[in-house]
């Protein structure tokens, strides 16, 4: 009973800890509003086994069993989760044993070990029906070996002839002469088969980096006349590439940036490194066109590199989506983080994902942070500036049509205290993650103080005080309450006594 009514005195409270709906920032259909779940779809989950005759889970470089139903059958999950757009791994048929999608023997067909074209259109309904978009990842460097046109020769000016880069799936692979007018017309026509078979929403270009830029150019101008509202991103291949042309690009919604990655794990993946660090790569090489990320398909996971540190999952992750869901630029997340995941090398990172081996309080802090993200526009739109440091601990401020945010990440080993200048005097700042409050001391300061590796989300909004009216309402609906559970109570002792009565 005592448990029934501390439940009913917290969800009231929870109804006033909730802000009011924000206004619709300018440009909120923008892809900076939107928050990116990678999904490499032979090594997610299988959703139907009748597909499985080449599947092989003992060998690390065959199919594992995933395919389109097993992304539909986990829809509920990510809606929860907060995630707005799926990114699909490459789904045309592949040559045997292509599992990531790079060995496309056919541009217009699904790989069968992944399903049809109607279960693709389901996919899409179905996260279309949660308001979340899906893209597909689009191959336009490279063909399988065993590709048709390799062996046709009216086409051998189509190939290239010369792989520019080395993984453990470009030796089965052809390179694309993307300056070849009729191969940049072929290309562009498969983008547009897809776009007319199905409701996609973008396209994730693979490697973009390793593309001509012209045919970037020519392909990406296509897309936008066709739908200005289509999804456009550039992944990136070699972290070390120039990719100034891809960030430069209007028609270029977001762009991989290895740099900020790199910063982002650099600080979080031990204690005590400074958080400010982050805001000096961004600085530097940060751009709103930023997808945000903290590893890919071929790296070792982000909870591997901190657990080898002793770092805590739960800690670290709050910490890492934090500055990823509040920083400009667009969070993109890999399958599994939200477990998570851990692994070092490919035969570990590309694992099916253990569903059965997540962690609910980290599945609740997805969807606190993915709220507050949606709930603030500046979050995702704002304008983005360093508040103030102190040891590992900073404060980001981002501002947003009069509305004002800060953003408190302590990344130390112990408390830390900021003080903050330039909030009117009569306000306070409001916290969501923690429900801290801060208010104004007697010298006119507002200082914030963050126990070791926590953050905060706090708002600007004017200092009223203690909510006496709302305390009275929860105290009298509590008294309500009590009263109504000790009448019942009662009845049912009294119930209880007659039918001892009539018994004997």
């Amino acid at each position: 009973m005592k448990k029934i009514i501390f439940s009913f005195f917290i969800i009231l409270l929870f109804i006033n800890l909730i802000p009011p709906a924000a206004k619709a920032a300018e440009g909120e259909s923008r892809i900076q509003g939107e928050i990116i779940y990678n999904i490499l779809v032979d090594r997610y989950n299988n959703g139907d086994f009748e597909r499985d005759d080449q599947v092989d889970v003992e060998d690390p470089y065959a199919y594992h069993g995933g395919d389109l139903q097993g992304v539909i059958r986990k829809m509920d999950e990510y809606h929860e989760l907060g995630y707005t757009v799926l990114s699909l791994s490459p789904i045309m048929e592949n040559a045997p044993d292509g599992y990531h999608g790079y060995w496309i023997e056919d541009f217009y067909e699904v790989e069968e070990q992944f399903g049809e074209m109607d279960d693709l259109r389901e996919l899409i309904e179905e996260a279309h029906d949660r308001e979340m978009k899906v893209i597909l990842e689009l191959v336009t460097n490279y063909v399988a070996a065993s590709h048709p046109i390799t062996a046709d020769p009216e086409k051998e000016d189509w190939i290239d002839g010369e792989m520019t880069v080395e993984t453990d799936w470009t030796e089965n692979a052809a390179a694309l002469n993307q300056e070849n007018p009729e191969v940049q017309e072929y290309l562009i026509d498969v983008a547009s088969h897809w776009m007319e078979e199905t409701d996609i929403d973008g396209f994730k270009l693979h490697a973009a980096d390793q593309a001509d830029p012209a045919f970037i150019e020519n392909l990406t101008s296509e897309l936008k006349n066709n739908n200005n509202n289509f999804y456009v991103l550039a992944d990136i291949l070699d972290p070390d590439a120039d990719i100034g042309h891809l960030q430069e690009n209007p028609n270029i919604d977001a762009v991989d940036n290895y740099h900020m990655m790199e910063a982002i794990t650099g600080v979080f993946a031990e204690e005590k490194h400074p958080v400010s660090e982050i805001y000096q790569a961004y600085e530097e090489y940060g751009t709103e066109k930023d997808i945000i990320f903290v590893d890919d398909f071929y790296t070792e996971r982000f909870t591997q590199l901190f657990a080898e540190n002793g770092r805590n999952s739960m800690t670290t992750w709050t910490l890492a989506l934090t500055y990823m869901y509040t920083s400009p630029g667009v969070p993109s997340l890999l399958q599994g983080s939200e477990l998570p995941m851990f692994g070092k090398e490919i035969e570990d990172t590309r694992e099916l994902v253990p569903f059965h081996s997540g962690e609910p309080d980290l599945d609740e802090f997805h969807n606190r942070i993915s709220s507050l993200r949606a709930q603030f526009p500046a979050l995702a739109h704002g304008d983005f500036e360093l508040a103030g440091s102190s040891g590992a601990m900073s404060i980001m401020k981002r501002t947003l049509d009069g509305e004002e945010l800060y953003i408190a990440i302590n990344n130390d080993t112990e408390t830390q205290v900021v003080t903050l200048d330039g909030i009117d005097e009569g306000m306070q700042l409001r916290g969501f993650l923690e429900d801290h409050t801060v208010r104004e001391n007697d010298n006119g300061e507002f200082k914030v103080g963050l126990a070791r590796e926590s953050a905060e989300v706090f708002r600007v909004q004017p200092d009223t005080g203690i909510n006496w009216g709302f305390i009275s309402f929860v105290a009298g609906v509590f008294i309500l309450f009590v009263v109504a559970v000790i009448i019942l109570s009662r009845k049912q002792k009294q119930r209880e006594a007659q039918d001892q009565i009539n018994k004997a």
